[in-house]
């Protein structure tokens, strides 16, 4: 190789040309200041991710991806541009030692005059660039090489070829990189030598004859020889990827791809093995007439075989007989998809639900539906925000989370959110670096309300009539003011500090220079809670401000002076170094989302979008799911994941973690924990069965604990996901159906119902207690309709409870007729029904903005009930307006009640069909139901809907509809005078009717026809 750096003695040396000495010293110091600042910038970013993942208990994850990042980089990057560096220097060592005389090459001295005296620094470069980006490309796939490097099998093979799901989903990606990068390393390779030996004579386009030197014939016949050879390797691979490629109907093989494309992929590859011995061959005829032909016929082969003849497959062979033809390969992608996301054992049973009433009693009835919960977690973000936050700079998410407690031995389902600080909310004159990143660092404690708007003694429900005294409508179990604990009653003490959240600032330096300096944290000391920075609250014992320091281990310690600089240079700010609140003891607190700390130590999970906070073990956890996915599994049918998981309560995360959108396959394999106070992130196992998560535990050994590990606490509040859930009724709703001639006509397809307050989005699941295997258990559940229809085709729920056997399990209630109306229906019912527009009336006229709650459908013994809440807010559109439950509309059967509690709504649906009396079962069915005051109110609403609709009867000229409704309103109003005289002779706003203190059960979908149980109640609706 000496040649390459030695002078061409036929060059003639270039005139000393020179730049100036100072403006060439201007340009070398230019080139070190930029080379040092972005060798800083990378250097200091590597090196804080170190602190952390050392901090964080995980530093083994940090050295594996850094190491097999840099291994990759260097192993693919010397490849190729050592390739194309050997075939530049081969094509110049073994150049022409003499140039006939042409104007071509007259041209190109003037090229080879600049070139070669800075010709080793030439071939350097290409091969640094070219290495570069080589590297990078290598770099960008240590997934695949983990995976391939520690996958094993999955114990099933694929129909076709008759090898493991693993060869598919660990092997074969790792081998099609491999050879695509060989081949684009041939063709540079090929592309660098051209121009090389055009520069130096090797190859001369424009004479008719020897245009190649010998040498520049041999180099070339080698370097396509190859390549045509890996592209044979290639065809030999695109085999394998058909039982995982997209057709037009399915995923996988089809009859097009197993009868035309397979036989092709084999030609082909035949052909090019053929071809690549022909311009092996070439090294020693030099004579480019055959492997010309044989590449042409490759060309021409791959045309033919590989586009045209499927094509006429397809058109001629398959499509006049498709439902026969493909028959078996959709029956073989039913199985496979099914297998991919866990749809194999998924429990179905008929379902006729009865739309009479007449024979339910109300007390049973109310025994039954107690626990459905009325506060929509979406709707109440407002309260939350409003009434229990105490300060601007603390606030919670727009979708607030759902979990269950046990408090006073009764399984309660609240509706919560963590308190998080919020920087956002400071004043202007606040904002500066010393009080958004060393005063305010943390949220305080959770809020939490009782989903179904019954207190602590589950006795009564809120009534949300206007005149009702509470100030928010809504039973708070957990709160900033005095006798607002239930739910740290029921837990014990807790640690209330949160630095790590959803809502935290992107950093915090915390720590305090010595034991006795003082507290500069804010802190929001809650009511009733043991202080542990000996701040109290104040003398009414509502929640007041002080102040702490964070105690924990943090994420990097800032202390030194060169960790000082490192955080510097990475957030670009000065204040690491000059601050007065940087001190030795300090500690910075970084990357403090928790979904986010848990992609960094587990950055091959692609994770749930939807995490919740839970008390356990006196500290407040984040619990978030973790999946493994692919879109290798073979046959499976591959779907965006944003597609499959989109619905009306889902928040946009920006940047997923998945390697593509399209899946295939889905595992819940790992539940992991962050602490809100010290932000430690823990692992565990949960799919033991999981190939591809014993692949990742073998890459990343001891980063994930087994599930024997999870306390008893913890496991008492994990519950199934919801994108998994998502991804499973999305994919069930096409592949419930088992035969192959179904799933092509389509005739009985599903689809998840469109949110009926949504356009063109997905209803959201929502988790109630149903009736599970063993008595009711805590579920997600959702419903399907008819593809293109809005009829109830079937009910699907799946057991959350994780300690219970049935976790995981899938239910379908297949509805046995089509004349159950589904979400949409119920809604536009809702809408329509005279009297709730009379309820309603008062508050539009009011000015009130009137929204309506998430509509659940869920089963009550042989029954179907919808409830949905509806909520006024002001007009205003101020932050201080929120929306306020008002009104509760039921459908039960085939009747629809309203009012402005469910027990209400339940009263007027089983009264307006003569159902039994709401104390025993029997009695008038036209008698009032509700409290006097209740009754009166309902009439003053009638009586307004039908004054408006007397004067739409003006308006419109027909008089006798005027006087028509005038005269009801004229009755209404004189009832509803009666009923005041009622109330003011001592009546009573509370009435009399029956089952007004009746005390409901807990058992949510109990018959109505049965006494109460004490099951635990339902849970909240979609969070």
């Amino acid at each position: 190789m000496s040649d390459l750096f030695d002078d061409d003695p036929r060059a003639m040396r270039p005139a000393d040309r020179r730049p100036p000495r100072r403006s060439r010293a201007l340009m070398i110091t230019a080139g070190i200041v930029i080379a040092t600042i972005f060798g800083l910038t990378a250097f200091s970013s590597i090196y804080i991710d170190r602190l952390w993942y050392s901090s964080a208990g995980y530093s083994g994850v940090f050295s594996t991806m850094l190491w097999t990042r840099i291994g990759l980089f260097l192993v693919f990057g010397a490849f190729m541009g050592g390739i194309v560096a050997l075939n530049v220097y081969l094509a110049y060592r073994f150049r022409p030692l003499f140039r006939p005389a042409s104007r071509e090459q007259s041209n190109l001295d003037r090229y080879r005059d600049v070139v070669t005296p800075i010709r080793a620094w030439v071939v350097v470069a290409v091969a640094v660039v070219i290495g570069g980006f080589a590297g990078a490309s290598g770099l960008g796939h240590w997934r695949t090489y983990l995976l391939w490097r520690n996958g094993g099998d999955f114990g099933t093979d694929d129909p076709y070829f008759g090898r493991d799901i693993g060869f598919y989903v660990f092997d074969l990606p790792w081998m099609h990189f491999v050879v695509d990068f060989l081949m684009a390393t041939f063709v540079i390779a090929i592309v660098a030598s051209m121009i090389t030996h055009y520069l130096f004579g090797g190859l001369r386009l424009q004479v008719q004859q020897d245009r190649l030197s010998p040498a520049a014939q041999v180099q070339l016949s080698l370097l396509l020889g190859l390549f045509v050879l890996a592209k044979g390797v290639d065809y030999y691979l695109d085999r394998f990827d058909l039982v995982s490629q997209k057709n037009g109907l399915f995923t996988g093989m089809n009859y097009t791809a197993d009868n035309a494309v397979l036989p092709s992929k084999n030609i082909l590859m035949g052909v090019a093995v053929i071809c690549a011995i022909l311009f092996f061959l070439n090294v020693w005829r030099r004579t480019w007439q055959l492997p010309s032909v044989g590449l042409a016929l490759l060309a021409l082969s791959a045309v033919l075989l590989g586009m045209i003849w499927p094509g006429v497959v397809q058109q001629f062979q398959v499509k006049p007989s498709e439902a026969d033809k493909e028959a078996p390969y959709i029956a073989k992608n039913i199985e496979s998809t099914r297998d991919a996301y866990d749809l194999t054992d998924v429990q179905t049973e008929a379902f006729s639900p009865r739309s009479s009433t007449a024979d339910v009693g109300f007390a049973n009835l109310l025994g039954a539906t107690s626990s459905v919960p009325l506060v929509d977690p979406k709707e109440v973000q407002p309260a939350f925000e409003n009434i229990q936050q105490s300060r601007a700079y603390y606030s919670v998410p727009d979708v607030l989370d759902v979990d269950h407690y046990v408090i006073d031995g009764r399984q309660r389902a609240l509706v919560l959110a963590v308190r998080e600080l919020d920087q956002n909310g400071l004043q202007d004159d606040a904002r500066n670096w010393s009080n958004e990143h060393t005063v305010y660092t943390h949220g305080s404690g959770i809020i939490a309300a009782y989903a179904n708007q019954r207190g602590r003694n589950n006795a009564e429900q809120l009534d949300n009539d206007e005149g009702d005294d509470g100030d928010d409508g809504i039973e708070w179990a957990q709160g900033i003011n005095r006798g607002e604990t239930d739910l740290e009653e029921a837990t014990g003490d807790f640690e209330s500090r949160v630095y790590y959240g959803e809502l935290s600032p992107e950093y915090s330096v915390v720590g305090k220079a010595s034991a006795g300096a003082a507290d500069v944290e804010l802190n929001l000391r809650l009511p009733d809670v043991g202080s542990s920075d000996g701040t109290e609250t104040d003398s009414a014992g509502d929640a007041t401000v002080g102040s702490t320091t964070f105690e924990g281990e943090g994420d990097a310690p800032v202390g030194s002076t060169f960790n000082q600089l490192m955080f510097a240079i990475k957030y670009g700010e000065p204040n690491f170094l000059l601050s007065g609140r940087v001190n030795g003891n300090s500690q910075v607190l970084f990357e403090r989302n928790p979904r986010e700390r848990v992609e960094k130590v587990a950055p091959w999970l692609t994770v749930d979008s939807d995490i919740y906070p839970a008390i356990v073990d006196g500290r407040i956890l984040w619990i978030v799911d973790g999946y493994t996915t692919t879109d290798r599994y073979p046959g499976s049918q591959k779907q965006s994941f944003d597609t499959m998981t989109e619905d009306a309560l889902a928040q946009p995360l920006g940047i997923q973690t998945l390697p593509t959108d399209e899946i295939n396959y889905m595992r819940n394999s790992v539940k992991a924990t962050v602490d809100a106070y010290s932000g430690e992130v823990s692992l565990y196992e949960w799919d033991e069965d999981d190939a591809l998560l014993d692949a990742w535990m073998s890459a990343f050994p001891g980063t994930v604990k087994p599930q024997s590990e999870m306390s008893e606490e913890l496991l008492a509040h994990v519950r199934y996901p919801e994108d998994l859930f998502k991804v499973q009724r999305y994919q069930y709703a096409r592949y419930h159906v088992e035969e192959a001639k179904d799933w092509y006509e389509n005739n009985a397809r599903w689809e998840v119902p469109v949110d009926p307050q949504s356009t063109n989005t997905f209803q959201a699941p929502y988790r109630l207690f149903v009736d599970g295997g063993e008595g009711p258990e805590f579920s997600l559940t959702s419903v399907y309709v008819p593809y293109a229809k809005n009829n109830l085709a079937s009910f699907m729920s799946v057991s959350s409870q994780a300690g219970s056997d049935d976790y995981g399990v899938l239910r379908v209630r297949e509805l046995q007729t089509e004349q159950i109306k589904g979400p949409g229906q119920v809604s536009n019912d809702f809408v329509t029904d005279s009297g709730i527009n009379a309820a309603l009336l008062p508050l539009k006229n009011s000015g009130a903005r009137v929204t309506y709650g998430n509509l659940l459908t869920f089963p009550v013994g042989d029954r179907l009930m919808n409830v949905q809440p509806v909520y006024a807010a002001s007009q205003s559109g101020t932050t201080s307006s929120f929306p306020r439950l008002r009104y509760v509309l039921v459908k039960f059967g085939d009747q629809t009640g309203y009012g402005t509690t469910l027990d209400e709504a339940l009263q007027v649906a089983l009264g307006s069909d003569g159902g039994g009396d709401p104390g025993d079962g029997g009695g008038d069915p036209g008698e009032p139901t509700g409290t006097l005051a209740q009754q009166r109110d309902r009439a003053v609403d009638q009586a307004l809907a039908a004054l408006e609709a007397a004067q739409e009867a003006l308006a419109s000229g027909d008089l006798g509809e005027y006087q028509t409704q005038v005269g009801i309103a004229e009755d209404r109003l004189t009832t509803a005078a009666d009923l005041k005289d009622r109330i003011d002779a001592g009546g009573g706003a509370g009435g009399n009717n029956a089952g007004a203190g009746t005390e409901p059960g807990d058992d949510a979908s109990a018959s109505p026809g049965a006494a109460p149980a004490t099951e635990p109640e339902a849970s909240p609706s979609a969070d």
